[in-house]
């Protein structure tokens, strides 16, 4: 399943959508402003909440948690002494982790499960500007659960990016 995700993208209160390769608006992630962490709410055409995505508010690291029917789902957070920068691990509810890597910054990253790929974030395959695609490869993978881990990284990572510029 190839995905569309138009770079407007990830500030607090930015609403956009992700979009089929036909144009067919498929998710939409709403941005809550107005809170004292980064929030937001993956959602399906009709509205209904798929899983909640929220910035950790104590930690040492920054840390993002994906919660689906008030459940945690997923924890999201930098990999600690990794040789690559941007690598980040989601430890799951059921303690079973997924690993991120890549090129986040530039949206050239893959996630993976124990070596094998479940999505491919890219710009290389799309020609519009501003746009970087999610490739989900496994036909039985919780593609909200990826797009929601997809958006936790990038969050994270960009925060991460603005701190070292002086931007925080």
């Amino acid at each position: 399943m190839r995905l569309l995700v138009r770079e407007r993208l990830l500030g607090v209160g930015d609403d956009y959508w992700i979009e089929d390769a036909d144009g067919q608006k498929l998710f939409l992630v709403d941005g809550k402003a107005m809170r004292l962490r980064e929030t937001f709410e993956l959602k399906d055409p009709g509205g209904r909440v798929l899983v909640e995505i929220r910035q950790k508010l104590i930690s040492l690291r920054d840390t993002m948690v994906i919660e689906r029917d008030g459940d945690e789902l997923a924890r999201i957070k930098r990999k600690r002494l990794s040789l690559l920068r941007n690598h980040y691990r989601v430890t799951m509810a059921d303690g079973t982790e997924l690993d991120v890597s890549g090129k986040i910054l530039d949206r050239e990253f893959a996630i993976d499960y124990d070596g094998e790929l479940l999505a491919q974030i890219s710009r290389r395959w799309l020609t519009v500007r501003d746009t970087y695609g999610i490739d989900v490869v496994r036909e039985d993978a919780d593609v909200p659960l990826l797009l929601a881990v997809a958006v936790c990284v990038i969050v994270l990572a960009d925060k991460e990016h603005g701190k070292e510029q002086g931007e925080d």
